[in-house]
């Protein structure tokens, strides 16, 4: 597997403050964004350093990731890095060292977009069958390694999955994260369910009953409001012809709230508006996707003497033919 210098990526060295990252990101996404820049290999690159963001973003995911860099080759000398590993018990395979286990798995449609070497060390279960990668997502939403060699220096068994909940959050609460208390074997739990989660995914809570893990399955109640389309959300704007015809500024409701869009004269029904970051948060980044407003003009109902009195404002300005242009 090719290793992922995501410093290179960014173009910034690895003594990078965490501003100097986020600028350069900035600088990045802004030059590559497949909205604005046509080249053949621009989405790629995009795509590229939103992982390497996702990453080094995140002095915890950084940390780990750096202890990775250092023991790279040493872990593809062990073997390692096929996909198929199933024991991760230290990066060069020697008995005891740390062993990494994750807490929170994803996803693979979380994972969309992102490369084979992120989701091989970051994806959890998604990546790499049962055993997943060596790192996996916090439930605060970062990575995290946990220590499970004993005195003997000998690597404790993975814990298995000893009892499962289900909890069901709103589309608000995917957007800010949320808190659940659940039944489990006669016992009541807090658990914390970490933002931009989808449909299935599954927050594990490692060695939280007897006999092994609990593991949460999530549920995300419908939201007649909105489409949600991974980290997009679509919804409709109805519109009357006035605001339409001349402009306004309106309220669009968002998952936490509404915010004031302003709707340019003239603006067409069916017409696409794209609030930035207006969406839910981007698994394993900082980042959040968009909120897509499609306009619905509404037209108003006259009465007869009002549809005259139209009629001959229409016949000062007439329109051209529309169905021309689809001949």
């Amino acid at each position: 597997m090719e290793y992922k210098d995501y410093y290179a990526t960014l173009g910034v060295p690895k003594t990078a403050t965490q501003a100097e990252i986020k600028k350069a990101y900035r600088k990045l996404a802004r030059e590559l964004h497949p909205d604005t820049n046509t080249d053949p290999g621009a989405e790629k690159r995009f795509k590229e350093a939103n992982e390497a963001h996702a990453v080094l973003a995140d002095a915890e995911k950084r940390k780990q990731y750096d202890e990775l860099g250092a023991n790279w080759q040493a872990y593809q000398q062990a073997g390692y890095g096929s996909g198929n590993a199933s024991d991760w018990a230290g990066f060069g395979g020697a008995p005891g060292g740390t062993r990494w286990t994750y807490r929170t798995t994803t996803s693979a449609e979380d994972l969309g977009g992102f490369s084979d070497f992120f989701r091989q060390f970051f994806g959890g279960s998604a990546a790499g069958g049962a055993g997943g990668g060596p790192f996996g997502t916090a439930p605060g939403g970062g990575f995290e390694y946990v220590d499970l060699s004993d005195l003997s220096g000998q690597a404790r068994p993975r814990q298995a999955v000893a009892a499962q909940a289900t909890a069901e959050v709103t589309l608000a609460e995917v957007a800010t994260g949320a808190e659940r208390m659940v039944d489990v074997n006669g016992r009541r739990l807090h658990v914390k369910i970490p933002a931009g989660v989808s449909e299935g995914s599954k927050v594990k809570l490692s060695g939280a009953v007897d006999g092994g893990d609990l593991v949460i399955n999530v549920k995300v109640k419908p939201d007649p409001r909105f489409e949600r389309r991974g980290a997009d959300l679509h919804t409709e704007l109805p519109l009357t012809l006035s605001e339409a015809l001349l402009g306004a500024e309106v309220p669009v409701t968002t998952p936490t709230g509404s915010v004031k869009l302003r709707i340019r004269p003239n603006t067409q029904n069916g017409q696409e508006i794209r609030l930035k970051a207006r969406g839910l948060p981007k698994r394993g980044s900082s980042d959040k996707g968009d909120l897509v407003v499609t306009t619905k003009v509404v037209l108003p109902k006259l009465d007869e003497d009002a549809q005259t009195e139209l009629q001959g404002l229409l016949e000062k300005h007439p329109q051209p033919d529309p169905r021309q242009r689809m001949n």
